[in-house]
């Protein structure tokens, strides 16, 4: 259980209800251990009534008396269990609160290198399924633990306290029980954990193929599609009874080993009672206590299954929630504006590549100025933007930011300078004011009926039935790839950045709007920045410096008409491109 001690920090925090529900447990159990003494002394009292005068009515009272007081028991036992749950189980639901947040939180915090080792699914797996195993600990497992404790204790106190020689008897089958179901529960759960896998099999072609269904249908995969989910339902179908036949054993197994336990109690009860030893209602009460202590047994293979679930999922949380971000946010100065950018002579290598993938990269980029950067697939283009938002840090070199070292300023304060839009347009699903206004808690109507006029997308939004309110879906699947791409860049006018970044997001709109949004563009010069990364030339022509990339090396940088006089691979690229346009018209 070493993982599990993590988790000893919310037992502290939230103490005060862990003490509670411990007394409300003993509390409960007091209250259920003496119906049985009522029930034996009720019973001896008719026995011995009907022997002497074998008349009822002289012990109707004293039946009613106990029967009332079985009652009130009962009803004092039901009392203190529901309130045992709205400690324990509360305390479990409120830790479990804690332990999302503090994951959810680490996750932000991480860098992208992180994400980069880890896929999506593993995430949400390790904060939905694996914390819902861990509360399971937290709750059921410590509650029926200290019931199952405290039963155990005051019942075999008691039995042991009337009749040694019958309490030896009538537990004998019970360490029988426990190990018997810790084997049959050991068996389910790892049968279980099958089914589980299996099912996230069936969800997740379930995902993919609605998420991809434009392709599906593209490629009329409909048939073969649902002969592959077909397939995987008949596995868990197979695996599904596996599971179902071992849990046919559970309960006979347990209903047998009770059923022998009370037999003995009948039996030696019987022989014990006819010596002297003991009355006849002690063989009903001993019944009683058989009964009660027939779960606890039954249960403690289910106990140990859930803490050793719990502890194979605190130990998969744990594996993240001691990663440390290899982005440090130590610098104490907060970035009032940027007035210069430098990168000076940087190396930077992904981890675990061998190569680099910028090598000597050195420019300077102005208040007002607007910075190209060109170049083929994989040269190194959004590695720069990367390295600029401080999403990774530089192996080698300097980047400074108004002439001071990029860590030496406040990591949030830094980012919230910047307004960037990346290749893919990603959209939330939501409203489209929402995704607008994302960095906003609340939605300024002027800023955002203007940033959608600079992203040249407010006409559009205003044929639309719900205008801003019209739902996008996920990942903007509603709208058009240039209707995605503009809502996008709506949202980055709307934060009235220092610095735009536009990461190759101008090629899935039109030309026309491309000039509009770059006219925009123009039009801040004097108070903002912008880096313009593009595969088209044609979005880079009004650009006061273009770096032209070449497997993460600068091979040419200049204005447009410089590079243009150099006759080098920025030409024959734009040559390339205008010849390309030409046979298109």
């Amino acid at each position: 259980m070493k993982a599990l001690k993590y988790l000893n920090k919310f037992f502290f925090k939230y103490r005060f209800l862990l003490i509670t529900g411990l007394i409300f447990v003993t509390m409960s159990n007091f209250f259920a251990l003496y119906p049985a003494e009522f029930v034996k002394v009720a019973l001896d009292k008719v026995l011995a009534s009907l022997k002497q005068t074998n008349n009822f009515n002289d012990i109707k009272s004293d039946i009613i008396k106990y029967s009332t007081l079985i009652l009130l028991f009962s009803l004092g036992k039901g009392v203190f269990m529901f309130l045992m749950r709205q400690t324990i189980i509360v305390m479990s639901r409120k830790i479990e609160f804690d332990l999302k947040n503090e994951i959810y939180r680490k996750y932000q915090s991480l860098s992208m290198s992180f994400y980069s080792k880890n896929n999506t699914g593993d995430l949400m797996n390790r904060i939905s399924e694996d914390v819902s195993r861990v509360r399971m600990y937290l709750g059921p497992a410590i509650m029926y633990f200290i019931n199952i404790s405290v039963l155990f204790s005051l019942v075999i106190f008691k039995m042991f306290s009337i009749s040694k020689v019958l309490s030896l008897y009538v537990l004998a089958p019970l360490p029988i029980l426990a190990i018997s179901v810790f084997f049959v529960s050991s068996k389910i759960n790892f049968k279980s954990d099958k089914v589980q896998k299996q099912l996230s099999r069936i969800t997740s072609i379930a995902q993919e193929n609605y998420s991809g269904i434009y392709i599906l249908k593209s490629f009329a995969y409909e048939k073969l599609s649902l002969k592959k989910f077909r397939n995987n339902c008949d596995k868990y179908i197979k695996k599904q009874l596996d599971l179902i036949k071992i849990e046919a054993l559970f309960y006979p197994l347990i209903v047998t080993l009770i059923g022998t336990s009370t037999l003995l109690t009948i039996y030696i009860g019987g022989i014990e009672a006819s010596k002297g030893n003991i009355t006849t209602g002690t063989i009903a009460e001993f019944i009683i206590y058989v009964n009660m202590l027939s779960w606890p047994v039954a249960s403690v293979g289910w106990l140990t299954s859930l803490i050793q679930r719990a502890e194979a999922s605190q130990k998969r949380i744990n594996e993240f929630l001691s990663d440390d971000s290899t982005i440090k946010n130590f610098g104490k100065q907060k970035i009032v504006s940027v007035n210069e950018i430098e990168f000076k002579n940087v190396f930077f290598r992904y981890e675990k590549s061998k190569n680099y993938a910028l090598e000597d990269i050195s420019f300077k980029l102005k208040k007002g100025e607007t910075l190209g950067i060109f170049g083929k697939t994989g040269s190194g283009k959004s590695t720069i933007l990367a390295l600029i938002t401080r999403n990774y840090d530089l192996s080698k070199g300097d980047i400074l930011f108004n002439k001071k070292p990029i860590h030496e300023y406040e990591l949030e304060s830094l980012r919230r300078k910047f307004g960037y839009v990346p290749q893919d347009g990603y959209l939330f699903s939501g409203s489209i004011e929402e995704n607008i206004s994302y960095s906003s808690s609340k939605i300024d109507r002027k800023k955002l009926n203007l940033s959608t006029e600079n992203a040249a997308i407010d006409e559009e939004i205003k044929k639309f039935p719900n205008k801003y309110k019209t739902k996008i879906g996920e990942r903007g699947v509603q709208l058009s790839g240039g209707q995605k791409q503009r809502i996008s860049i709506a949202r980055a006018f709307y934060t009235k950045p220092d610095i735009f970044i536009f990461d190759d997001c101008l090629s899935a709109v039109d030309s026309i709007t491309e000039r509009k949004i770059v006219k925009t563009l123009n039009k801040l010069k004097s108070m903002t920045t912008s880096i313009i990364v593009s595969h088209r030339i044609m979005s880079l022509v009004k650009c006061d410096n273009i770096l032209v990339l070449d497997e993460g090396k600068i091979i040419e940088s200049g204005k447009h008409t410089d590079l243009i006089k150099k006759n080098g691979f920025y030409f024959k690229m734009f040559t390339n491109q205008l010849h390309n346009k030409t046979n298109v018209s």
